[in-house]
């Protein structure tokens, strides 16, 4: 009904059929032609309404139309004579069907609301009158709607074309009629006789009288077919640009490849794409010979579950050169195969499942494409149609190109990161420790976690034994990601080892740490390659008999404790400048912990996240430790599920948990000894004895040689005072012996004349390692013998 006049749809005879063929609508023009009321006729049959031999005519699913002439049965009997016009309605599946009612004589040439416009108008033009219905055409528009104006004179837009599309021009209409305001809208319609839909421009424009009054409307229609499709495939060449290549994993890429094909291009796209060579190569640079084999990285269709695949992804399929993968990568260049015939019949033929789901779903047109990347071929892409009816064109094989050459650096882009990698995580997983020690001093529990999609970066971390039963534990991460942070995380925790080895008090060797990052840096800009050399570090030494922590930080997050009888806490430790700055000192804190104290050091990956601040995740942190702390494993896999997101870490992670372990005060046992060598002898006798009290006499022998020349070089050589400390555990004996000198001992080959020199390469065959360190009033030698074995 018009918006303007709304008695208008009694100028219409109009009837709406149900799909099981009874009358559902029956309108007042309805009534005018044929006599009978809609209460007398809606919910009968349509057929009632027929002449004898007559029948309804039912137009085509899909908006289709017919026209034509009907024998009708008016209600006083008489059979009339009517042409009808026959819409389909969907989705519902009834039909319209409508007839003009108002008759109208030929129109006047001179009548201002045509003239000279229909006479002249190049292009296809329509006039409607001031209540929407039309009013006169000219010979175009005519041919474009496919039915001769003394046909469809006084009917409106909706009525006379497909119903979506005529529904919306028809509201424009009525709004240039109202406003006086000209518009243009776009349309897809079929033109008559016409089974493919055109892109259609309508302009409409208000016509005026003398008085400036609006009494109709003229609709030019322009076919912009071509230029549609020209705009829809650079809207999908762009689209493409956006939604290909947005990670750097190659079936993720594929995806998005068959994504943005489907349905715009395609109904169905495969993407297959040849192995990677062994050990890293490149791919070879001429087509591969047939047949080929290749491993399905992807595919989508219009059809939910993509029922067309034949192939799942993953799996690898071998073409022969009958097919159209592999004579498109023979060619080099992309090929169409408008339907079913030649090689590929062989090949269908060939492969039987293939062939029946060609026939089943109606493929008829292939066209496959070339996945090249820098001179390299990586695959082909395959794309069909059987529910678009047309075949691939000139142009879709051009802009099948364009995307595909798009997808190709991606993926090529995807290969190279992946297999940079899987070796940088291969490298990264080498320099890490395979397994944490077992010390008296403290259990221990770690996790690594590498970067879900950015590269692997140089997060570390280890636990070093140190004499005297003392552990370090160590946590870093070097600034950057790739091969290249791998390679300094691998020197740098070999510096750290080394450092540790001569038990450099924790500020001490993040000092000597800084240089050697500081000398690293220098290289890397001599060497040309971009970004300075950096990291952070977290140095702690726990000393499980005096129970006591100490530790240094360079630039790291501060660690988090878990007493055993309290909640954790982040330890308040002075961070200090990163790795590489310089120059800076650093500052060590020391803290007393109570044994089966969980200490936790991780890096700054675990807290940092786009969605939350540092702070809520610190309280993530310590809720999950807090509540699974008995066991260091859970603890570990607790903190990380409550941590870290589902897809993965956004960044590196690597996770330290150690909870303290103390020695009995009866497990050691010191003795003040006076500079005179004369003491030795009793000093041997007091080992002896202690060694007796503790059940380890198999060791008294060794140990009491062991003894006697660390003595005796202290007191030689050394200064007072001097002390003897013996430690042992189930599996370790360890002798140590101070005094006030910082002259260090080291072996010597002794001449054959020299009355000493033995001493110390007789401690080094009798113990499993000896050494020495500095304290802050002189140096320790401490010597380890190995209990296990022992009886």
């Amino acid at each position: 009904m018009s918006p303007v006049h709304p008695l208008d749809e009694a100028a219409t005879a109009r009837a709406v059929i149900a799909g099981n063929g009874t009358l559902i609508h029956w309108s007042e023009g309805a009534r005018r032609l044929l006599g009978y009321t809609a209460e007398e006729v809606e919910g009968r049959p349509a057929a009632d309404l027929l002449a004898p031999g007559a029948s309804v005519p039912r137009p085509a699913s899909g908006g289709g139309r017919v026209d034509g002439v009907l024998e009708l049965r008016h209600r006083d009997g008489r059979t009339l004579s009517v042409w009808v016009l026959a819409h389909a309605l969907e989705p519902a599946g009834d039909w319209l069907v409508l007839t003009p009612l108002e008759a109208r004589g030929p129109r006047d040439p001179e009548d201002p609301l045509t003239g000279a416009v229909l006479a002249q108008a190049p292009c296809a033009l329509a006039v409607y009158d001031e209540r929407l219905r039309l009013y006169g055409v000219n010979d175009a528009m005519a041919e474009v709607i496919g039915l001769p104006e003394e046909r469809i004179r006084g009917l409106r837009v909706s009525e006379i074309g497909s119903r979506p599309a005529g529904e919306r021009v028809e509201r424009e209409m009525a709004e240039v009629l109202a406003s006086g305001r000209a518009r243009a809208v776009e349309t897809y319609a079929r033109a008559g006789g016409e089974d493919r839909a055109h892109h259609w421009l309508a302009r409409i424009a208000p016509l005026k009288d003398t008085h400036g009054r609006v009494i109709g409307v003229c609709v030019a229609a322009h076919d912009f077919t071509e230029q549609f499709r020209a705009r829809e495939r650079l809207q999908l060449v762009n689209e493409a640009s956006v939604r290909i290549g947005t990670t750097l994993d190659v079936t993720r890429t594929a995806q998005e490849l068959t994504e943005v094909c489907v349905p715009a291009l395609a109904d169905f796209v495969s993407v297959d794409l040849l192995d990677p060579p062994e050990n890293g190569g490149e791919y070879r640079v001429g087509p591969p010979p047939a047949p080929v084999t290749l491993r399905r990285a992807a595919h989508l269709s219009v059809n939910p579950g993509t029922p067309e695949a034949v192939v799942t992804p993953g799996e690898t399929d071998v073409y022969p050169a009958s097919s159209p993968q592999a004579d498109s990568l023979t060619a080099g260049r992309p090929l169409v195969t408008p339907n079913v015939s030649g090689t590929l019949e062989e090949w269908l033929t060939w492969d039987g499942r293939r062939g029946g789901h060609v026939r089943e779903y109606g493929v008829h047109s292939t066209m496959s494409v070339p996945v090249r990347a820098r001179g390299r071929t990586l695959g082909v892409v395959v794309l069909s149609r059987f529910r678009r009816p047309d075949p691939f064109t000139a142009d879709d094989v051009l802009l099948a190109e364009e995307v595909t050459a798009r997808a190709a650096v991606c993926i090529d882009n995807a290969r190279r990161y992946s297999r940079e990698r899987q070796t940088a995580l291969a490298l990264q997983r080498s320099l890490l420790p395979q397994s944490l020690p077992r010390t008296a001093a403290l259990e221990a529990a770690s996790r690594y976690l590498p970067a879900a999609r950015a590269g692997v970066g140089g997060d570390w971390f280890d636990v070093i034994p140190l004499s005297g039963m003392r552990v370090a534990m160590v946590v870093g991460d070097v600034i950057g990601n790739g091969i290249q942070a791998s390679a300094t995380m691998g020197r740098l925790r070999t510096a750290v080892r080394t450092l540790a080895d001569i038990d450099l008090a924790p500020d001490e060797l993040l000092t000597h740490l800084d240089d050697l990052v500081v000398r690293l840096s220098a290289e890397a800009g001599a060497e040309g390659t971009t970004g300075e050399v950096g990291a952070t570090c977290l140095y702690a030494v726990y000393d499980p008999v005096s129970r006591r922590c100490t530790l240094a930080s360079a630039g790291h997050p501060p660690p988090v404790v878990q007493p055993p009888d309290g909640p954790p806490r982040q330890i308040d430790v002075a961070p200090g400048p990163a790795l590489g700055v310089g120059g800076l000192p650093y500052e060590s804190v020391e803290l007393d912990l109570d044994e089966g104290t969980v200490l936790a050091l991780y890096t700054d990956g675990l807290l940092e996240s786009r969605h939350r601040d540092v702070a809520a995740g610190l309280r993530l942190f310590c809720r999950a430790l807090q509540e699974s702390s008995r066991d260091l494993e859970e603890a570990a896999h607790a903190i990380l599920q409550a941590l870290l997101p589902a897809g993965g870490a956004p960044d590196d992670v690597a996770l330290l948990l150690a909870r303290t372990q103390g020695l009995a005060a009866s497990d050691v046992a010191t003795w003040r000894i006076p500079a005179d060598p004369a003491l030795v002898a009793p000093i041997r006798k007091q080992v002896s004895d202690q060694l007796e009290v503790w059940g380890l006499t198999v060791a008294t022998f060794t140990a009491e040689l062991v003894v006697s020349e660390l003595v005796t070089n202290a007191i030689r050589y050394g200064e007072p005072p001097i002390r003897l400390r013996l430690i042992h555990d189930s599996e370790t004996l360890i002798c140590e012996v101070s005094d006030s000198s910082h002259t260090a001992p080291h072996l010597r080959r002794a001449k054959t004349f020299d009355e000493g020199g033995r001493g110390l390469l007789l401690v080094a065959q009798l113990t499993q390692r000896w050494g020495s360190r500095h304290t802050p009033d002189g140096k320790t030698i401490w010597a380890e013998l190995s209990l296990l074995g022992e009886e």
